[in-house]
């Protein structure tokens, strides 16, 4: 039964069963809506208290007073933190379906003020428009005598660090979900499903110490990493959290269903992601975009045969026209081609849309879920 249930939820998604997998996702939606309406209403006072801090502050916002000039100004600060926290936490929700916002937003913006201190020889960006667009500094005293990896680094280093927050917190659905079902000690549970395979293994080895052999990498990845994040603690959480791992959901299911306190694996998460993995991941995206290796790596796109002309050429002239952009007095024609603004805001597109169709996928399956178990509590119920 329960494998038959698996299978009927796996092929509820947009590209087999569009018509069911929207229903069940609009019922879900509806689901979520009336759990946590009731949940609003026994944390009414709570919610009152919000309420009333939220109302002093749009009052505080509307108010004319010299206080103004500090709330525009703070204003500014926390829409660009939020802005790169809800792309770590797009990035990295969804139990391995998040949308890669390092790659589509921070990736591109560390590049590209990494390209703009090599063209200004300055880090001191005007501002405004900076950070929206980056301009060179009018004056033609460079800002900074030489531009250093680290002196880069300090300069995104916030907007990598609250997008590295974002992640972490894109995390925790898989903890509470993993914890809920062991507090609740619910049986045939999805979210444990990768536990119980684990485990599984873990007992087969002992009957056969040959039996790690035969597993796949994959198999010997998630072994090795429940491992370390139960026999280790803090610091195999960290040390997972620290690294790229596509498997860092197995992390979160792992401490969820072993009870681990949630600051133990939030603190730990919140430092790899946030302080370790952003650094590693800054500093690659600096040394690849600096100024001597992006000229190497053009002269090397050209030197493949036949289309290394039609590929090099391109971009070359897209990273003139880029850098003529940043000089405010310019009078150079801009040679940008047109086909790589295309092909980006394309892929944007697909995985933009790739993004959603998970959401409404997962929505779905969640409810299917939700029937299934309403089913095994009360045999006589139908799935409708």
């Amino acid at each position: 039964m329960h494998m038959q249930e698996k299978n009927e939820r796996s092929g509820l998604v947009m590209w087999w069963r569009p018509i069911f997998t929207l229903w069940y996702f609009i019922l879900e939606c509806k689901t979520l809506l009336f759990i946590n309406t009731v949940k609003l209403w026994h944390n009414k006072g709570k919610v009152l208290a919000f309420l009333m801090f939220l109302s002093m502050l749009v009052t505080m916002y509307n108010v004319e007073g010299s206080h103004q000039q500090y709330i525009q100004n703070t204003e500014k600060k926390v829409q660009w933190w939020l802005y790169w926290i809800i792309l770590g936490i797009m990035s990295s929700v969804g139990l391995g379906t998040g949308l890669h916002t390092f790659v589509l937003y921070l990736g591109p913006f560390i590049a590209k003020v990494t390209l703009a201190a090599y063209e200004c020889k300055s880090l001191d960006f005007p501002q405004p428009p900076y950070p929206d667009s980056i301009e060179c500094p009018s004056s033609s005293t460079p800002g900074e005598t030489s531009i250093t990896l680290w002196s880069i680094m300090s300069k995104v280093r916030l907007e990598a660090m609250m997008w590295g927050v974002g992640t972490a917190i894109g995390e925790l659905p898989p903890y509470f979900m993993a914890r809920a079902a062991k507090l609740s000690d619910s049986e045939h549970d999805e979210d444990n499903e990768d536990i119980e395979e684990v485990l599984s293994i873990e007992e087969q080895e002992k009957i056969n110490p040959n039996y790690a052999k035969e597993l796949g990498i994959l198999e010997r990845t998630k072994v090795y990493m429940h491992d370390m994040v139960h026999k280790m603690g803090f610091f195999g959480i960290l040390a997972c959290a620290s690294i790229p791992n596509p498997l860092f959901d197995l992390a979160g299911i792992t401490c969820g269903h072993f009870l681990i306190p949630f600051w133990t694996f939030f603190g730990a998460t919140l430092i790899g992601k946030a302080v370790i993995k952003m650094h590693i991941q800054q500093l690659v995206v600096i040394f690849a975009f600096s100024e001597q290796h992006v000229e190497t790596f053009i002269n090397m796109l050209k030197k493949i045969p036949q289309i290394g002309d039609k590929i090099g050429q391109p971009f070359r002239d897209y990273l003139l026209s880029q850098r003529a952009k940043l000089h405010k007095d310019s009078t150079s024609t801009e040679t940008e081609a047109p086909w790589l603004g295309w092909v980006f805001e394309k892929l944007i597109m697909i995985m933009v849309i790739y993004f959603v169709i998970s959401i409404i996928n997962s929505f779905a399956q969640k409810y299917h879920k939700r029937l299934c178990m309403a089913k095994r509590k009360q045999p006589g119920a139908k799935l409708k």
